[in-house]
């Protein structure tokens, strides 16, 4: 099924710049997040970030978990404060589960809901942030942040591989230089998905839009693994990616649920 492609006012060169200097990724020169120091730019230049999360908040609603009566009794490691953050209409979850909560190790399975019940698919390895995680994500502090978030928007430097997500392509996903490890950078943004946390749903990816304020970062998203640690995004492999897009669903509302183990457990 097609997808949306949209642009944002934006100039793409001055946003590929911006991604070149510091990356999600984690540049090692530069210091801050893309996430947080495009909140910072935007709000400094105009004080366009709206401090009220009313009207633009983008965790996902709170609600009981789905009804899996035919099937497994619940998603495997959560508990019920996780359970009960999971809106009643996802049929979708992305469940990404760390290691630990100092680790930037983690794990990623694709859940759908079916007649059966929950039905997990692969189990692919992945990265979070530097520090690992956190219940109070803020700018710079190298951590993901913990919850359950809606997945709505998607983009890439590359053409649209197949999504129903609406997907943003342009030359605004453009990142170079080096991660945490040494390891290149170029390719992380060849295929985004964006995690509601403090954003605006249904934009770009790109947009800087911080409902929470800029304090509270942003720009955080799923994308492809550079081999090493992130600033706050969760990175898997490119053909993981792709995979993810082709499947993820609007119409079966998908979230990402995301922390460490310990954590998702309560």
């Amino acid at each position: 099924m097609a997808s949306s492609t949209r642009r944002l006012g934006i100039p793409a060169a001055g946003l590929a710049l911006l991604l070149m200097l510091v990356g999600c990724g984690g540049a090692k020169t530069g210091g801050g997040t893309a996430d947080d120091e495009r909140s910072e730019a935007v709000s400094a230049r105009d004080g366009s970030v709206n401090e009220s999360a009313a009207s633009g908040t983008t965790r996902a609603r709170p609600g009981q978990a789905p009804s899996n009566s035919a099937g497994p009794a619940r998603l495997p490691g959560l508990g019920p404060r996780t359970l009960a953050e999971i809106p009643d209409n996802a049929r979708q979850v992305v469940l990404v589960t760390g290691r630990d909560k100092n680790s930037s190790a983690s794990q990623v399975v694709l859940y759908r809901h079916t007649e059966a019940g929950w039905e997990p698919g692969a189990t692919w390895p992945a990265h979070n942030a530097l520090k690992g995680w956190t219940d109070d994500h803020r700018v710079g502090d190298l951590r993901s942040p913990i919850g359950v978030f809606a997945l709505t928007d998607a983009g890439g430097l590359l053409a649209d591989p197949g999504t129903r997500l609406p997907y943003d392509q342009g030359r605004g996903f453009t990142i170079n230089g080096t991660g945490f490890e040494g390891e290149p950078l170029a390719g992380s943004f060849d295929y985004v998905v964006a995690i509601n946390y403090n954003r605006r749903p249904g934009t770009s990816p790109l947009d800087w839009t911080r409902p929470l304020g800029a304090g509270k970062g942003g720009g955080i998203w799923l994308h492809v693994d550079h081999g090493g640690p992130t600033q706050a995004c969760v990175s898997v492999a490119k053909q993981h990616m792709k995979e993810l897009l082709r499947t993820l669903d609007p119409a079966r509302h998908p979230v990402v649920v995301m922390g460490d183990a310990a954590s998702l457990a309560r």
